[in-house]
């Protein structure tokens, strides 16, 4: 069985559950305080963060890289386009994230001078989201679930306007719907 090294409130963590849940994977989750993070953590991981993904003998950390061993290792159904372009761009979109969470985590550390950058960025999603229903065109997939946890506590925990930006606003209200997503709101708000 899959065994998960996770965290209810770390975003990167919720990007693995919601494709365990997307897929249907059992998963046996064992929690780390991130507060107080034990010595063997650093065992699983090195950076001693979570999540870490144990299936058999293969530990692996950061969730990018398990995200995509999950959807290789269980295809059905799939969370990556079957076109190699669209693959392509749901790629990019997820390496292109860390301008959204660099704005983001400045702005959860106090810094109010990164509320701009966050708001740039928004806007930047906003337009892509105009432009198509989701992040890698006309499929939900990885790149949503990349984006998605932060989303919802920036709306939750930072008071962030998403009606602000009305397509960003329109997809997190879309894929919210989904049974995989219905858990994460709830642990977005705490």
């Amino acid at each position: 069985m899959l065994r998960l090294y996770d965290a209810d409130r770390c975003p990167y963590c919720a990007r693995v559950r919601i494709v365990l849940a997307e897929k249907d994977l059992d998963y046996e989750p064992v929690i780390v305080d991130l507060d107080d993070r034990p010595e063997w953590i650093y065992e699983k991981n090195p950076a001693g963060r979570v999540p870490v993904l144990e299936d058999g003998a293969l530990v692996l950390p950061e969730s990018v890289a398990i995200m995509e061993y999950l959807e290789e290792r269980h295809p059905e159904p799939p969370l990556l386009p079957p076109d190699a372009g669209a693959r392509g761009l749901a790629r990019a979109a997820i390496a292109r994230f860390d301008r959204l969470s660099s704005a983001y985590y400045a702005l959860r550390r106090g810094d109010d001078s990164a509320r701009p950058r966050l708001e740039a960025r928004l806007t930047e999603l906003d337009q892509t989201l105009a432009r198509a229903p989701y992040l890698a065109g006309d499929t939900y997939g990885l790149a949503d679930i990349a984006y998605l946890p932060w989303l919802l506590r920036a709306q939750a925990r930072l008071g962030v306007d998403l009606d602000a930006f009305p397509a960003v606003a329109d997809w997190v209200e879309r894929v919210s719907e989904r049974p995989a997503v219905a858990r994460e709101l709830q642990l977005a708000a705490v």
